[in-house]
């Protein structure tokens, strides 16, 4: 699928973006392969494991997705675009609103509009469970760049690119997220919890990079795909963390959920399940398509595939074996 392509990662450098690089490095033989990302310094730091001398494929690319010369550039002969590149974590988003929307929003029309003018032929786009219902400026910022995703497949008239969109849980192990931080906190004895009820859905990276590829294989242009994944409660998580840890509940942070949801009440109408995953529809023309073409069973009405009533539970086991995973990485 990836042999001899000229694939560009936006984000390069961060958690998928890395793990992304490392799976096709490993397992695919592209033409040449760009990491696109803004901060020199990461990049730097990623060429002292992935160099360019070793892989000749290799290039990397500082830019923005702000920057819609600079993405022109970075495009130039590129037959397949993830894009991973956002400004993601809540707290900083609600605290510098016009910086996430610039990034979030405005980057994501930069690299449509570069994609259908520089002949791509396709497109994925990473999103996130907090695009569902969003209660938060990340939430929104993200549901707002999955519409011009899926949108981008009207603008460039029937023919590639085809624009796809991959929204799945919180990621084990991603910088910011929970899981280090309560790594990091056991060691103090007391780790803080936002609310006993809560709960999430969690995924691998490697799961996520899998995923996407899984994904690029099956898009036809215009889908969200959704992984099934399992959930846990924060003070499962917590105990299989630091088991001899007490806790301390803290409040809700501005802009959280109890639960996610990734298969909203209102989507289910136009979603497919298929054995490990949903796919979501932004018509019905495109489910009626994928129905004769690839199967899958119609969502009923009322439906929503959310971390609490999910009927698949990560265990403590488990999620110390992710984790055990990460550490040796």
């Amino acid at each position: 699928m990836l042999n001899d392509k000229s694939i560009l990662v936006t984000g390069g450098t961060g958690s998928f973006g890395k793990a992304f690089i490392r799976r096709v490095l490993a397992d695919y033989r592209p033409r040449r392969l760009v990491v696109f990302s803004r901060d020199e310094l990461k990049q730097f730091e990623m060429q002292q494991v992935f160099s360019t001398e070793e892989h000749r494929c290799l290039r990397y690319f500082i830019g923005s997705v702000r920057d819609k010369d600079r993405l022109y550039r970075a495009l130039d002969g590129i037959d397949i675009v993830i894009h991973a590149a956002a400004l993601k974590q809540v707290p900083a988003c609600e605290y510098n609103p016009m910086e996430a929307v610039k990034t979030n929003i405005m980057g994501a029309g930069n690299l449509i509009d570069a994609c259908i003018d520089k002949g791509v032929e396709k497109v994925i786009a990473l999103s996130t469970d907090k695009a569902a219902n969003p209660i938060n400026l990340y939430g929104a910022t993200k549901l707002c760049s999955d519409k011009l995703f899926i949108a981008g497949n009207h603008y460039s008239g029937g023919q590639p690119p085809w624009f796809s969109v991959v929204r799945y849980g919180n990621v084990v192990g991603s910088r910011g997220s929970v899981v280090p931080f309560f790594l990091k906190e056991r060691d103090k004895g007391v780790l803080p919890i936002t609310d006993p009820r809560m709960t999430r859905f969690w995924i691998t990276i490697n799961q996520g990079v899998q995923f996407v590829l899984d994904s690029l294989t099956r898009m036809r242009g215009g889908e969200i795909f959704v992984p099934k994944i399992p959930s846990m409660n924060i003070m499962d998580l917590a105990r299989a963390i630091g088991p001899d840890c007490r806790t301390q509940v803290v409040g809700i942070r501005p802009g959280e959920k109890l639960h996610e949801v990734m298969v909203p009440e209102d989507e289910a109408h136009n979603s497919l399940e298929f054995a490990d995953h949903f796919v979501v529809f932004s018509e019905e023309a495109r489910l009626e398509k994928a129905l004769e073409r690839q199967g899958g069973q119609r969502c009923v009405d009322g439906f929503s595939y959310n971390s609490h009533s999910n009927p698949v539970w990560l265990d403590g086991d488990t999620l110390a074996s992710y984790i055990q995973d990460l550490e040796l990485e």
